[in-house]
């Protein structure tokens, strides 16, 4: 019967699903780290559903983890259709994991109860890295996630990070009322600050790289030369100075962080008197980068 046949996997999917539940599983107990160990007894929110359920936690007693997992449930059905079913079923999982160890798991643990301001500090690494590790695995823990990733696919340009930042800074405010202190506001601004620090860090900066602008009268020499020692192509665009009229070229190079200082050496060797300018880059598609077909959109 078909009903009972089994779903046949190539070797890849099987890595693939290997690879998404083993990021699940440690994402899940980063973040529950942050969130449980560090921001539970502190007395701030850190923004997100996680923050909501923390202060209905601090106000109520209501489990961390299923609280959030209810409040998930409208989000669910609001952002389907723009983040996806594939993406709609993997964070579904990831929501489950991440109520698991925080409502199961992490209550058997001690949580820390000292300086705030520490709490504060790790709740943002760990949380960050957990989400980081969840999202570059095309998935979330669902709550402003969801609306998150609904706004990174339809503005790619943006920053999660940024993002972020901006739909947690009103959960953070409730905190001021709800914790009798307005410390709570400048804890949660520092852990979200963090947490959004280390989420693009994470996820950018291993893509990250330089671009350098050139400003050149030796133009092509300058390109072959990169070439020769970097392995770099170069885009070359005519240009004209504004001062002296004089006709120039500017070359467009695009590196890794390690080859920028070869690149602009390579151009003062072909031109001393070269103009260069090296700026940061983070995210850099196209060969020898980022598969310009990686994380475009949701599906």
């Amino acid at each position: 019967m078909k009903f009972f046949s089994s779903t046949h996997y190539t070797p890849q999917q099987l890595q693939n699903i290997a690879i998404d539940l083993f990021c699940d599983v440690l994402g899940s107990i980063l973040s529950a780290i942050g969130i449980y160990t560090f921001a539970k007894l502190a007395s701030f929110a850190p923004g997100g559903i996680s923050g909501v359920a923390l202060i209905l936690n601090h106000l109520w007693n209501l489990p961390i983890g299923t609280t959030s997992l209810v409040i998930n449930i409208p989000l669910i059905l609001l952002s389907y259709r723009i983040v996806g079913r594939k993406f709609m079923i993997k964070s579904i999982r990831t929501i489950l994991i991440n109520t698991f160890f925080l409502d199961f798991v992490f209550p058997l643990t001690p949580a820390y109860d000292d300086n705030p301001m520490l709490a504060a500090l790790f709740s943002g690494v760990f949380f960050g890295c957990g989400l980081a590790l969840i999202y570059m695995r095309g998935s979330s823990t669902g709550g402003t996630d969801f609306l998150t990733m609904s706004i990174k696919a339809l503005h790619p340009h943006l920053s999660i990070g940024a993002v972020t930042m901006a739909i947690d800074l009103v959960i953070i405010l409730i905190g001021w009322p709800v914790y009798g202190n307005p410390d709570a506001v400048l804890y949660g601004l520092i852990s979200t600050f963090v947490t959004s620090t280390v989420i693009d860090k994470i996820m950018y900066g291993t893509s990250a790289g330089k671009l350098a602008i050139i400003i050149t009268t030796q133009g092509p020499a300058m390109a072959t030369h990169i070439d020769e020692v970097c392995a770099r192509g170069s885009t070359l665009i005519r240009a004209k100075g504004s001062y002296t009229t004089t006709e120039r070229q500017v070359l467009l190079c695009a590196c890794s962080k390690a080859e920028a200082y070869k690149v602009r050496r390579a151009a003062h060797q072909t031109d001393p008197d070269a103009f260069v300018m090296i700026t940061e880059t983070s995210e850099v598609f196209g060969e020898g980068f980022i598969d310009p077909t990686d994380n475009v959109k949701i599906q």
